[in-house]
């Protein structure tokens, strides 16, 4: 079994603006998603036995969304302000029917739907912990940074990843790639 997801990579051009943009949070207890591995999940697959691999790619390969333009910015958390468990960057485009299209086509594999409304970001840092008092420091800092535009990027081409989780953070492997043109 292998862990898989189906992702867009972000333009390696936005590294150093997040990794600038993760240091304004350095000051928390935070896990930080090394900026070169930040992505934007359309959906998680879980543990999948290697054999569906193919089969999977080949769905994959049905996808009839158009390249399209996407904006990446605007800071926010996951699931509220009052608990922040996940800081993010938001990004505007074609995600959600990007997202609909790659749902549709796994339908026949019966992966388990994700009972949260999809919501198109890129993880940026998970929260370990913070005191009350770092809490509001935290949730400021996001406000005051809330606006951040990332860049623009061309959005042409959807990834099947495989993920190994190890304790320095996570190896991503591409296991299928489609192109969206």
């Amino acid at each position: 079994m292998i862990r898989t997801f189906i992702a867009v990579e972000l333009n390696p051009g936005f590294a150093e603006k997040i990794r600038e943009l993760q240091s304004s949070f350095s000051g928390f207890d935070l896990k930080f998603v090394d900026p070169e591995l930040v992505h934007i999940t359309l959906k998680f697959l879980g543990n999948v036995d290697e054999s569906k691999v193919s089969s999977l790619s080949a769905a994959l390969d049905s996808i009839t969304c158009e390249p399209f333009e996407a904006k990446i910015g605007e800071l926010g958390v996951f699931p509220k302000p009052s608990n922040p468990r996940v800081l993010w960057l938001g990004s505007t485009g074609n995600f959600r029917a990007l997202h609909d299209n790659v749902e549709k086509l796994l339908e026949p594999f019966k992966f388990e739907k994700d009972d949260k409304e999809f919501t198109a970001h890129a993880t940026l840092a998970r929260v370990k912990y913070l005191k009350k008092d770092q809490k509001t420091a935290f949730i400021n800092t996001v406000k005051e940074l809330k606006d951040t535009e990332i860049g623009t990027m061309c959005v042409n081409k959807v990834l099947l990843k495989k993920s190994t989780l190890t304790p320095k953070g996570p190896i991503y492997e591409t296991l299928h790639t489609v192109y969206m043109d």
